[in-house]
């Protein structure tokens, strides 16, 4: 789990980063990328929808995504980010994952600057 100051909370806070950040898509994930800047740290959000799978399985890709983001944090701290799972999700593996949550937050990243 992120850390409470680090969650986005409300639909607000969700909508305001899809609409006014960048977005990026890469095999099973939607990413939206949106600069804070240094006044707070930024703040992240899941999607997972039941059709991603069972519990069991939006569980398995809400934990893997969290592990991703929290990495990507220590090279870019000051982003609020919101990261949907398409259904593809749920069948890849780690490094599958890993691998489309790196170039869609580069490829975002990029575009914001």
């Amino acid at each position: 789990m992120f850390p409470a100051g680090r969650r986005l909370r409300t639909s607000a806070e969700f909508t305001a980063v899809i609409r006014g950040g960048r977005k990026a898509a890469r095999g099973g994930i939607v990413l939206h990328l949106r600069q804070t800047g240094a006044t707070h740290p930024g703040r992240a959000g899941l999607i997972v929808s039941r059709a991603v799978g069972n519990a069991v399985t939006r569980n398995l890709v809400k934990r893997r995504l969290r592990a991703l983001v929290s990495s990507h944090w220590s090279e870019d701290p000051n982003v609020d980010v919101v990261v949907r799972a398409l259904p593809v999700a749920a069948g890849l593996s780690w490094s599958q994952l890993a691998d489309d949550v790196d170039r869609a937050w580069r490829r975002a990243a990029r575009e914001h600057r």
